[in-house]
C-alpha cells in the first residue's frame, strides 16, 4: 500500500510543478499584457504622427517608445525564465515557436521606430508593422490558455485572451478611423474594414463575458455605459452613413483618436483585473496542491509504521467498495489506514476525472478559433485572399447555412484534407 501512495504523491508532485509552471506563464502573460497596450499607445500616436505630420506628437511618441522599451525587456526577461527543456508535447512547442516568432518581431522594432520618425513610410504601413509584433504576442496568450492544466485557470485566461483580442481590434479600429478622418475622406475598403472590427470586437467581449468572473464583468458593464462610447458611437456613425470618398471634416480626426484612445485605456483596467486574478489563481491552487500532498506524505509515514508488521495492511484484500474481504479482527489503525489510502486514491481519481471534463468545457472556445484560423488560413492559401475576405467567406456561408462558424470551418478543413490539390469552395452568398 506505500508504493501506491508513492505514485499517488508522485502524480501530486506532478501536478504541482505543472501548476508551478503555469503560474510563470501567467506572469509572463500579465507582463504581455502590459507590453501589448504600450505598443498600441506607441502605434497610435504613430499614426497621428505620420497622418498630420505635426511635431507636437513627436515627444509624447518618445515617450511611448521608451515606455515600451521598458516592458519589452521585463517581458524579454520573463522568456529567458522559461526553460525549453522542461517543456514536452505539441503544445508547449506551438508556445515556444510562438515565442520564437515575438522575439524576432521584437528584434525589428528599432528599424520601425526609426522609419515613423523619418516619416519614410505611411500611417497603414507602420500600424501593420506594430500590429505583426502585437498579433505575435497575443498569440504567445492564446498557447498559455491551451497549456493550461487547470480549469478555473483556463477559464480566466481564455477571458482574457478575449477581451485583449477584442482591445486589440478597437486600436485597429482607431488606426482606420484616423486615416479616415484625417484624410477627409473614406474609401469602401476603409469603410468596410470599420465594419469588420466592429464585429470581431463584439464577438470577443461576448466570449469574454461567457468566461469572466463578476468584477471584470462589473468594470466592463460600467465602461460600456460611460459617455465617452456615446461620442464613439457618434463618430462611427458620421463614417458609416459617409459615401466612399465623400469629403468629411478632418477636423474630426484628433476627437476620433482622444475619444478612442480613453475608451483602450479603460480597457486596460478590466484586463488588469483580470491579470491579477490569473495570479490570484495560480497562488490559490498552487496552495491547495501543497497541502494536499502534505497530506499525502503525512499518510505515507504513518504507513510506513506497518512496513515491519507479519500482516502489513498492505496485503488485505478489498472489494470495488474499499472494505474488506477478509475482514479479520485487530489492527484497527492498520484498517483505518487502508481505507484512508483506498478513498484518497477514489478521491484523486474522481477529481482528476472532473478536472479533465472541466479544461475540455473550458478550452471549448480556444479549440473552436483554431478551427476557424485554421480554415481561414486555406482560403488565403488557396484563393489569394486577406484575412477578412477569408472571415467574410466563412460568416456568409454560416448566415446561408444556419450553421456555427465553427462547423462551417470544420467543413472547409475537411474538404482540404479530401482534396488536397484542389480549390477548396465554400459559397460566400
Amino acid at each position: 500500500m506505500a508504493t501506491v501512495l508513492g505514485f499517488m504523491l508522485a502524480a501530486r508532485r506532478s501536478e504541482m510543478q505543472g501548476l508551478i509552471a503555469l503560474e510563470l506563464t501567467c506572469e509572463l502573460v500579465g507582463g504581455i499584457s502590459r507590453l501589448v497596450h504600450a505598443l498600441q499607445r506607441e502605434r497610435g500616436f504613430s499614426n497621428m504622427y505620420l497622418s498630420a505630420r505635426a511635431e507636437r506628437f513627436r515627444q509624447p511618441l518618445d515617450q511611448l517608445t521608451s515606455d515600451s522599451r521598458g516592458l519589452e525587456q521585463s517581458v524579454r526577461r520573463g522568456f529567458n525564465r522559461m526553460d525549453p527543456e522542461t517543456g514536452r508535447g505539441a503544445d508547449k512547442a506551438r508556445l515556444f515557436n510562438r515565442i520564437a516568432l515575438v522575439l524576432h518581431g521584437l528584434d525589428g522594432l528599432a528599424c520601425l521606430r526609426r522609419r515613423v520618425r523619418d516619416q519614410a513610410l505611411s500611417p497603414q504601413e507602420s500600424t501593420r508593422a506594430f500590429t505583426r509584433v502585437i498579433g505575435g504576442l497575443l498569440a504567445v496568450v492564446f498557447e498559455a490558455a491551451d497549456t493550461s492544466v487547470d480549469p478555473d485557470i483556463t477559464r480566466c485566461l481564455v477571458a482574457l485572451f478575449n477581451f485583449m483580442q477584442g482591445k486589440e481590434l478597437a486600436g485597429l479600429e482607431r488606426a482606420t478611423g484616423v486615416a479616415g478622418f484625417a484624410s477627409g475622406l473614406f474609401d469602401l475598403e476603409q469603410l468596410e474594414r470599420l465594419q469588420y472590427l466592429g464585429e470581431g470586437q463584439q464577438r470577443c467581449f461576448a466570449i469574454f463575458c461567457d468566461y469572466a468572473d463578476k468584477p471584470a464583468l462589473n468594470a466592463w458593464h460600467q465602461l460600456c455605459t460611460d459617455p465617452v462610447e456615446a461620442e464613439i458611437a457618434r463618430l462611427r456613425l458620421v463614417a458609416a452613413r459617409s459615401l466612399p470618398g465623400q469629403p468629411l471634416e478632418v477636423s474630426l480626426g484628433e476627437p476620433w483618436f482622444e475619444l478612442t484612445t480613453r475608451r483602450i485605456d479603460a480597457m486596460k483596467q478590466v484586463e488588469d483585473l483580470l491579470t491579477e486574478r490569473l495570479q490570484q489563481l495560480c497562488q490559490q491552487k498552487i496552495r491547495q496542491a501543497q497541502a494536499d500532498l502534505d497530506n499525502h506524505r503525512c499518510l505515507l509515514e504513518r504507513l510506513d509504521q506497518f512496513d515491519d508488521a507479519s500482516d502489513p495492511p498492505g496485503t488485505r484484500l478489498f472489494n470495488v467498495q474499499a472494505t474488506e474481504l477478509d475482514g479479520a479482527p485487530g489492527d484497527t489503525m492498520g484498517q483505518q489506514l487502508n481505507r484512508s489510502v483506498l478513498d484518497l486514491l477514489h478521491e484523486q481519481n474522481q477529481r482528476l476525472q472532473m478536472l479533465a471534463e472541466e479544461l475540455d468545457n473550458a478550452r471549448s472556445s480556444l479549440n473552436e478559433r483554431k478551427l476557424i484560423e485554421r480554415a481561414k488560413g486555406v482560403l488565403m492559401s488557396r484563393h489569394g485572399l486577406d484575412e477578412e475576405a477569408s472571415y467574410r467567406i466563412l460568416q456568409n456561408a454560416a448566415m446561408e447555412r444556419s450553421q456555427r462558424l465553427a462547423d462551417v470551418a470544420q467543413a472547409v478543413l475537411s474538404l482540404a484534407d479530401l482534396m488536397p490539390n484542389a480549390s477548396t469552395r465554400v459559397k460566400a452568398g
